[in-house]
This record gives C-alpha cells, structure tokens and sequence, in this order.
C-alpha cells in the first residue's frame, strides 16, 4: 500500500487521575521511516497504542488508512508459550495442523489466508536470524530477553502489516543484532514509527518526530539533524524569553520614572496653590483633575504590565520544561579486600556451550562489565548470584547486602505506588526527603502516588532504580541487568554519574557500549569462545 498513513487530529488524552498528558496533537505519519523521541513520562508509548488503535483518545481521533501491527517494549508471554505464540503465528500454525488432518471449517482457512507457507517463512527467519538451534516449539520461558525480542521482531515482519509501530526494539539487543535490526528496518518498504532512545538506531531514521511538553514537533532528517536542530531552537527559545525579560525590565522603569514625575507635579501644584492662598473650591478642583489623571495612568500602566507579562509568557511557554534528572550518591564505602561474590566450579541453568560454566572471585571494590551475545546466560548468572536461581553444580557465595534489578522490573509491584514502595525500603529517610529524590529522578507528586503500572517504561524503570539504589542498608553489591533500558539520555546520564561514584561492588549486564564506558568499570566478564573471560578494563 503506497499511501499508507496514520492520522491525528486534535488528539488529547486524560489520564485517569485528571492530568492532562498532551492536548491537541495534530501529525500525519505517512511511509517514510520516522522515529518518536521524547522525555521519559511524556505520552509516547500512550501515543503509540492509540495510533495502533489500541487505546481511544479523550478528544479527537486517530485515522489508519490500514493494518498496523504494534510491538510493545517489554515483550510477554502466557506460561505455556512457545517460539511461534512469540511470533505471533500460532493461530495460524495450529489451523494449518487442523486442515492438513481434515478438518473443513471456515474459520481455519479463514486464520490462514494466504500464509500456507509461514512455517517455512518462520523457519527461514530464525536460521537467517542466528536462531536456528530454535523451533517453533521451543518453550518461551528458555529464552534470553533478546532472543525473545528477536522473535518478536521477526513475527512483527511476517505481520504482513501496513504499518508497523516498534516500542523500544532494540532493547535487550546485543551489537550484532542491533545492526541485524537495522538492516531489517532498512528492507522494510511499508510504513515504520519507531520509539527509541537508540541513537544508533534513530540515526537510520528519515525523519524524528518529538513528543515534549510543547506537543509534537517533525523535524525532516535524522536525529544528528534533529539534535542540531533542539539545540538552535533552546537557544534561541531562550534568547526570546530573555529578551522579553528585558523589555518588560526597561517598561516598567521607564513607568515608575513617569510616575515619580508625575507625583512631584502634583505636589508641586499642591503646594504652589497653598501658597498663592487660592480659594477652597480651586483647590478641590485641581486635586480632582490630578487625581483623574493619576487615575488614567495607573489605569495605562497596569494594562501595559500585563501586556508585558502576557508577552513573557508566550515567550516561556516556548522553552521546553527540561529539568534535570539527578540522582544521589550512594553512601557506601567498602573495603576493597572483603570478599562480596564467589563462584566456584558453579554450572548455570538453562545455558548450553562454554558459558554453562564458571568460576569468579569479586572484591568488595570491583566494578565487572558483564558482555556477550544474547542467549550466553548473562541474565541467568545475575539470577544465580541474587540467589533467583540455584546452580546445578558448585558453589555460590554473595554477600547478604545485595541489591538485584532484572530487566522485567520485578522488585517493582504494579500496584502498589511507588512511594510506599521505597518507603518500605528505606525507614531512615523522611517522607519528604523520599519525595524530593523521586522528584530529582523526574517523578512528581502525582506520579509517586499512583499505582506504578501506571507509570511510562522509563518512570517504572527509575522508580525500580529508587528501590534499589535508595534502600537501607545501602548495597554492598549491585547488580544491574540492563539498567539504562527505556532511560531518556539525560536520565541514562544521571545514572552514569551516580554509578561512577558508588564505592561498592558492581556487577552490570548492557549492551550500550557508551553507557559501559562511562561507569568506571574495572573488570570486564567476557562471553567468549571458550567459556567466561574476566578482563582488566
């Protein structure tokens, strides 16, 4: 379909507890390749579930010209799911296995169409994919968080969609399967939006399109065009309100000086009148006409405040509310020759090939880099150690100040707010010092106080973080399974700097090569061909 395309029109939505989280969105997304970037909290993946017709706007609408298929961040599954239900072709592999044994029902040929073939396409995909060793049995629950997004991807592609609307694809993604995703979106001739903090991947993009407390904003390149082009408008968004700040300075000077002159007039009159002995009735008289005329002025003067102050508002209201994201240090120091972590001879579950075992020594200072392909068991080793998972083999000690964070959040209940959540954690710090750290990470009063599945990827993902690394006692090892996954850059930034203070022990699982270099890492654990490598950064 060439003219594929998905329409807002006067797009507002209203979060159940009354905010307002955009207003008056008006966009045409048509084939060309388009990433959605924005803050952390702003609406996009809202926006990308009405857009994929998932969710209905509060006013306005939402047009597809076509069939959309949307690939959420976090990719779930029923327990029971196997390679194919991850794909998103079960339905129709299990109506094929009905006809192929006789069966005649509308429905089944219905659920096929005109996709006889799609065990082979499947099959064809994953080998071309490097997941070969998988089929479409494979029991779900075995695969790492990027092979499942991997799949996802895949069956995202088979979709035969019009248009196809990617939340976070590259998440979980090793280097070579970033680059594989990029390639694949390349190919892809239909219409495309992707979410993304992935610069890498934004890059490839024709056009970004940005979500911000200003609406929605195209820009006709890709994010280095897009970058550029924030940075001009800031700058000179900002010159404009400084510039009206300073027009409204000198107006208001200039008043007050008319005021004063007009004043020592007046009692000047006053006094010439008490002087020359003029008559009563004259001297009301002329109080009256200075009094009018005072009057008038205050009446110009107060006018011309508020058209200064009106100007200086639409001035304001284009400079995008960008506060900072910070977070605290972590008061822990650690004497770097106590022991925090110790594998001996330990067989990790669910991990086939050289990586299945491992043995490691960790200091109370060590800062390890955990990297390797997805599927390796770097997920699993992270479990092992939090004590999620028992070894097959061997021994496994971990000091008890350990915290644990997993890509699926799971220390994080959805129903629960985050405040009571960290509250929990941490009975040392008052509510209000609680309040004013959640704040600092870009979650307000409103947000900390509702259900935390409420909350965007990013906002669960720092309220996760806050649990973690605000509880008392402070960790004497951190693990951290993908942390920067679904962060803005300012937040990924934040996190960087905070963990490049930790005095403690650090063990981390990323794919972002950047966010890796910035933490002062002093190890790094290799997945390699023969086994488990540690490495001095």
């Amino acid at each position: 379909m060439t003219n594929t395309y998905l329409a807002l029109e006067s797009v507002s939505y209203v979060l159940p507890d009354g905010r307002t989280l955009f207003s008056d969105l008006r966009e045409q997304f048509d084939s060309r390749h388009t990433g959605l970037v924005g803050r952390n909290g702003t609406g996009k993946t809202v926006l990308a579930h009405m857009l994929a017709g998932q969710l209905q706007p509060t006013t306005g609408r939402c047009v597809r010209s076509g069939s959309v298929h949307y690939l959420a961040q976090q990719v779930s599954h029923p327990a029971l799911c196997t390679v194919a239900g991850l794909a998103g072709v079960q339905d129709t592999l299990d109506a094929l296995a009905r006809i192929e044994a006789g069966s005649t029902e509308p429905q089944d040929f219905d659920a096929v169409g005109d996709r006889w073939d799609i065990h082979q396409r499947l099959g064809h995909e994953l080998e071309r994919n490097g997941l070969g060793h998988l089929d479409v049995t494979t029991p779900a629950a075995t695969l790492s968080g990027g092979e499942a997004m991997r799949i996802a991807l895949i069956g995202a592609t088979l979709s035969d969609a019009d248009f196809l609307i990617l939340d976070e694809p590259s998440n979980h993604l090793d280097r070579p399967n970033r680059q594989a995703l990029i390639e694949q979106l390349q190919t892809w001739a239909r219409g495309l939006l992707v979410i993304s903090h992935d610069r890498q991947l934004l890059e490839t993009m024709e056009r970004i399109v940005e979500l911000s407390s200003l609406g929605l904003q195209s820009y006709g390149g890709n994010y280095t065009f897009y970058a550029q082009c924030k940075t001009q408008e800031r700058q000179n968004a900002l010159q404009q309100l400084d510039q009206r700040k300073l027009e409204r300075q000198r107006e208001e000077q200039a008043m007050r000086e008319q005021r004063e002159r007009q004043e020592r007039r007046q009692a000047r009159g006053n006094q010439h009148g008490k002087d020359a002995n003029q008559a009563k009735i004259l001297l009301g008289r002329q109080k009256e006409r200075s009094e009018s005329s005072a009057g008038k002025q205050r009446q110009q003067h107060a006018a011309s405040r508020e058209q200064l102050a009106q100007r200086v508002r639409e001035a304001a209201q284009q400079v995008e509310d960008d506060a900072p994201i910070s977070l605290h240090a972590l008061p822990v120091i650690q004497a770097p020759q106590r022991r925090v972590a110790e594998l001996d001879a330990v067989e990790l579950p669910f991990v086939s090939g050289p990586t299945r075992h491992i043995s490691l020594t960790l200091g109370g200072q060590r800062r390890v880099g955990v990297v390797g392909p997805n599927g390796c068991g770097k997920s699993t080793l992270l479990k092992v150690l939090a004590g999620q998972l028992e070894p097959l083999a061997g021994v496994c000690k971990v000091t008890p100040e350990c915290v644990y964070l997993d890509q699926k959040l799971a220390n994080l209940d959805p129903k629960r707010p985050v405040l009571e959540q960290i509250q929990a954690v941490n009975r040392t710090l008052t509510e209000g010092d609680l309040r004013m750290r959640l704040a600092q990470l870009g979650l307000d009063a409103q947000k900390i106080v509702a259900p935390s599945g409420a909350l965007s990827g990013g906002e669960r993902l720092k309220a996760a973080l806050a649990c973690v690394l605000y509880a008392d006692p402070p960790a004497q090892l951190l693990l951290l399974d993908e942390p920067s996954n679904h962060l803005d850059l300012p937040s990924a930034q934040a996190l960087e700097a905070m963990l490049r203070d930790y005095k403690g022990a650090l063990i981390v699982v990323s794919h972002d090569d950047a966010f890796m270099d910035n933490l002062g890492l002093t190890d790094r654990l290799l997945a390699a061909e023969h086994g488990w490598r540690l490495e001095p950064c």
